[in-house]
């Protein structure tokens, strides 16, 4: 009998109820820190999601009505629940996306927040009344729930991106589909889970799995029922998206692709600045849309600065997420391996200095270090000195455990080259100067600034990105106001 009998077998979350997919396929899901199968889920395709889309068109007028006092109820309820339920949650994060546990339990805690933060923000969707220019008339505003809502999530963060795009548009009073990563579909179904045990009714919410990502995706984008679409990922899918939503003339939120630099003045506290770069940039092994891609150091410290990372990153504590004490685990499949390991060979080929790391840890294969518990893609945290423009790793995103350090002179060079990119999602600066915060956060090309502060997001603060970084913004109070519409009353009297 094959093992893979012994999985959980998930199926589609469409009208209430899980189904499994129309043909009856199914998928594997992997750990990716020992390559076995964990679970497989119903692979669902553009039919299954067109059905999704029909239940979530029918199910919005009555979810529209429902006062919002009773539409917190509801997020409020599943995220006691979440907490209740973390450790396991958290645990089902790590199988299927590799990293340390106690970076899953962060999220997901973290991922109970953003339904809390938008319960209580459903009770504060106010309209206005706007002083009229004539004494016969008055005029108000409204504030609806734009319609029914598409999201499609990522693999690094698969558990708090639900939450961060169901929570607003539930509290706005719009209904939802959702098609999570192929990769990590698990803490998606948990969600979708007590989603359905709180008792939110039929159709508000539904799950699609499933491998035809393109196929979904052009659904979700194209179907006029659909109203509005929030997608989480690469700057290259989002403008494939985007392109398709013109066609309906969709309002869209695309958080994207970054490539954050990490600016060190000479003035800063050294030893902060670099606990904080390596925090940010080797938190689930690099894989973070605004982790650090790149760090900018004053010339005068620039020595010293590197040492300080480099002796951190060495000490990282490598391997399988479920470990004791594991801080970095593994890549999320073969690809995102390679073009790690692409980056490091041309960092090195034109010049760079590898000053911690530097090649492969483990590997299905047998490469690097020989481990027990790991058979998947890991690579050594890296970091590479005497970095400069040309190398790959300065302009493209690595995604994956590597830190180049390049020098400057000035605060103006250094801005220059922090905003030498298409990007624009998140940047971070240290240093003790407080002119400098102001001048440098004004500067910098970018909607998320961390200045002495390596974690600068939260359910309570706006996220999104400049340039090809994204559309809109996610969070804050603001986060809501992408899933309404506004509606202008004149009345005569």
């Amino acid at each position: 009998m094959s093992v893979e009998s012994h999985v959980e077998q998930h199926g589609l979350y469409i009208d209430g109820g899980w189904h499994p997919s129309n043909s009856g396929k199914t998928f594997a899901v992997r750990n990716p820190a020992t390559g076995e199968v964990i679970a497989r889920c119903a692979d669902g395709g553009r039919a299954e999601t067109a059905q999704a889309i029909d239940a979530a068109y029918a199910a919005f007028p009555a979810w529209s009505r429902l006062p919002a006092e009773q539409r917190a109820a509801f997020l409020t309820k599943a995220t006691n629940l979440m907490l209740e339920r973390a450790e396991d949650l958290a645990r089902i994060l790590t199988l299927e996306n590799g990293k340390p546990l106690a970076e899953s339990l962060g999220e997901v805690r973290t991922a109970a927040a953003f339904l809390q933060w938008n319960a209580e923000e459903a009770r504060r969707i106010y309209g206005e009344v706007v002083p009229s220019a004539r004494t016969d008339t008055r005029v108000l505003t409204f504030k609806q729930p734009v319609g029914v809502v598409a999201a499609i999530t990522p693999w690094n963060f698969p558990c708090s991106m639900v939450t961060r795009k169901l929570g607003p548009a539930l509290a706005a009073g719009c209904t939802a589909i959702m098609r999570p990563a192929r990769a990590t579909p698990l803490i998606a179904i948990a969600i979708y889970q007590i989603l359905h045990e709180v008792g939110i009714p039929k159709g508000v919410v539904n799950l699609v799995t499933g491998t035809d990502s393109a196929g979904m995706g052009d659904e979700l984008a194209t179907n006029p029922k659909v109203r509005k679409l929030t997608f989480t990922g690469s700057t290259e899918v989002g403008k494939q998206l985007m392109a398709k939503c013109t066609g309906t003339v969709k309002r869209v939120s695309m958080e994207l692709g970054g490539h954050a630099p990490f600016l060190v003045f000479a003035d800063a506290d050294l030893d902060k600045a670099a606990d904080a770069v390596v925090t940010s940039r080797f938190r689930n092994a690099g894989q973070t849309c605004i982790c650090t891609n790149r760090v900018y150091v004053q010339k005068a410290v620039a020595e010293t600065f590197s040492a300080k990372v480099a002796s951190r990153v060495a000490a990282l504590k490598v391997g399988n997420g479920l470990t004791a004490g594991t801080q970095v685990g593994p890549l999320i499949d073969e690809h995102g391996f390679r073009k790690v390991e692409q980056h490091v060979n041309d960092a090195v080929a034109r010049g760079g200095k590898v000053l911690a790391g530097g090649k492969p840890f483990a590997t299905p294969s047998g490469g690097g270090h020989e481990r027990s518990d790991v058979s998947g893609w890991f690579f050594e945290p890296t970091v590479i000195g005497a970095a400069h423009p040309e190398m790959l790793v300065m302009h493209e995103e690595t995604f994956g455990p590597v830190l180049p350090i390049m020098e400057f002179d000035t605060e103006e060079d250094a801005i220059r080259m922090a905003n030498d990119t298409p990007y624009g999602l998140a940047a971070y600066f240290f240093t003790r100067d407080v002119g400098r915060i102001f001048r440098v956060s004004e500067g910098l090309e970018y909607g998320i600034i961390g200045a002495n502060d390596p974690l600068p997001t939260g359910p309570h603060i706006p996220f999104g990105g400049y340039k090809e970084s994204g559309v809109a913004r996610e969070n804050g109070s603001d986060g809501i106001n992408h899933f309404l519409e506004v509606k202008a009353v004149s009345i005569g009297l």
